[in-house]
């Protein structure tokens, strides 16, 4: 399949104004054709018009009609074959077995948003029947549904080039939601970036949808995002990416006129809490495990450990020393881009410099550019408490391990950390009372709590969560994996004393899209 290089604003491609980015192979620092120039500000104008002009229509779509446009896109972007993957591995030096599990998930989001659109609990219907006798005063007929919110600006995430950018969780959400969707793709996978999202566009031809359901800008530098979420038919934006990038967004958005949500996944560094028991009684293999976790795909998951937290002491020693016997053979891995590269650099080095903490073992040296060689460090509770700066996410295989005097220590440790993704606890029968004592800490700082796992590994279904408090998130009441994802982009609207043959079908007397309403508080079976 040829690459062209240009916008697609509707079903429109279209070339850009502004400066040129290429797809750079990180394995070789090669630079990829097509180059593709950024919109300028008309562009961006012009493709958010065209999404408001598709609100309308697209929001009241049929729940089968929207349900099989979801359905659709997974298709097509099955029907890419190798070409997307192929293009993938070159932009971004991920290995094909990798990119295929990704396509696998970015198909099943799409899928499982599909179902529960058809399922209709999202609408999450409320219906309060009129009480005309009641006294002192009457009461009217309220029933209550959720729509959406209206166009939403998506942007690609650098360390999923398929499952978090174009057609990812965030475009999946917001389309199942009823909001059409445009995307800021990422610079470090344009060419992948426009496989996709010619998927999408023939998915809204093929479906008889506007045009305007979908489009895809690229653009160098933060003026195509922020020119986006400045505009002011966008109502809502998705983000993955680095706290600087969420940041500028969310103060663009609230400098507005009309300020809107940005839900904006961040940074962790996904505490492991190792319990005095487990670790006694499984040390080597709970070092293992760690290490697996913290170097998989080069350390560039949102969720690897980035800090583990433990008591001081001869068990903790032994835990250390087979971590660094895994680590220091453990080879090094080509990152995503160059630019990632370089800001995993300057985060070791800002830890190998910093004199409170102690490098405990290094991977394989790096046979070729941009590779990532694995660090583990070790500090004490009283340090780790006096410098935030140790606190500080390294986008990498880096961890750090904080060494506790007593279970004050752990407490004050973890009262003292920023907001995560992630907090995994590591336990045997004999910690369950200590483990106890700290959940109601651990529940205020993260959205997703482990026991006796790994973080690495997001499930996409209906119970995940992949949000928590900030820098985790931007906010704390969403989740950017699984169904709930969808809420972020609907609100709640009252029909007051509507005649039925006005009201929309999900709130109509008859239930026609036998949906399990909640009645007077009653839920209906």
């Amino acid at each position: 399949m040829t690459l062209t290089g240009k916008l697609l604003i509707g079903q429109h491609a279209i070339t850009g104004h502004r400066e040129a980015i290429r797809g750079i192979d990180p394995a070789t620092d090669a630079a990829l054709e097509p180059a593709y120039f950024g919109g300028d500000a008309g562009q961006v104008g012009q493709t958010c018009a065209l999404a408001e002009a598709a609100f309308d229509p697209y929001r009241e779509t049929s729940v089968e009609q929207r349900a099989g446009f979801l359905d659709t896109i997974a298709q097509e972007i099955e029907a890419l074959g190798d070409a997307l993957i192929d293009r993938a591995m070159a932009e971004t030096g991920l290995p094909r077995p990798r990119l295929l599990g990704e396509r696998g998930r970015t198909c099943h989001q799409l899928r499982l948003f599909a179902r529960t659109v058809r399922a209709g609990e999202w609408l999450d219907v409320r219906i309060d029947p009129a009480q005309p006798q009641r006294q002192p005063l009457p009461r009217a007929d309220l029933r209550q549904r959720q729509v959406p919110v209206g166009p939403v600006a998506v942007f690609g995430a650098s360390n999923f080039p398929l499952a978090f950018s174009v057609a990812g969780g965030d475009t999946a959400s917001a389309l199942a939601a009823g909001c059409p969707v445009v995307v800021k793709a990422h610079g470090a996978h344009p060419g992948t970036s426009e496989l996709v999202g010619r998927a999408v566009a023939r998915a809204v031809k093929a479906c008889g949808l506007p045009e305007g359901v979908f489009s895809l800008l690229y653009g160098s530098g933060r003026e195509v995002g922020i020119a986006l979420v400045s505009d002011p038919r966008i109502k809502a934006v998705g983000f993955t990416g680095s706290r600087s990038g969420g940041l500028a967004l969310c103060q663009a958005a609230q400098a507005r006129p009309e300020p809107i949500p940005v839900y904006a996944e961040m940074s962790s560094i996904n505490p492991v809490l190792l319990f005095p028991v487990a670790l006694r009684n499984r040390g080597e293999a709970l070092a293992r495990g760690f290490v697996a976790s913290l170097t998989l795909g080069a350390g560039q998951f949102c969720t690897n450990p980035g800090l583990v937290i433990a008591f001081k002491g001869p068990a903790l020693d032994a835990f250390v020393a087979d971590a660094a016997e895994h680590l220091q053979h453990s080879a090094a891995q080509t990152m995503l881009t160059p630019g990632i590269f370089s800001a995993f650099e300057s985060s070791v080095n800002a830890l190998a410099e910093n004199a409170l903490a102690r490098i405990a073992a290094v991977g394989q040296r790096a046979t070729g550019p941009n590779q990532c060689q694995a660090h583990l460090f070790v500090t004490d509770a009283v340090d780790f408490l006096a410098d935030r700066r140790l606190q500080a996410e390294a986008f990498g295989a880096a961890s750090l391990v904080v060494q506790c005097e007593d279970f004050d220590e752990i407490r004050q440790v973890t009262e003292h950390l920023e907001g995560q993704l992630t907090a995994t606890l590591h336990l045997d029968d004999g910690d369950l009372e200590q483990a106890r004592a700290l959940l109601p800490t651990l529940e205020r700082k993260a959205g997703r709590l482990l026991v006796n796992g790994w973080p690495t590994g997001v499930e996409v279904c209906d119970a995940m969560v992949h949000g928590g408090p900030f820098p985790a998130t931007s906010d704390p009441r969403s989740t950017s994996v699984g169904t709930a994802a969808i809420q972020r982009f609907l609100r709640p609207v009252c029909y007051q004393d509507f005649p039925d043959a006005l009201l929309p079908q999900a709130l109509r007397q008859a239930n026609p899209l036998g949906l399990r309403r909640l009645i007077d508080g009653q839920r209906e079976a």
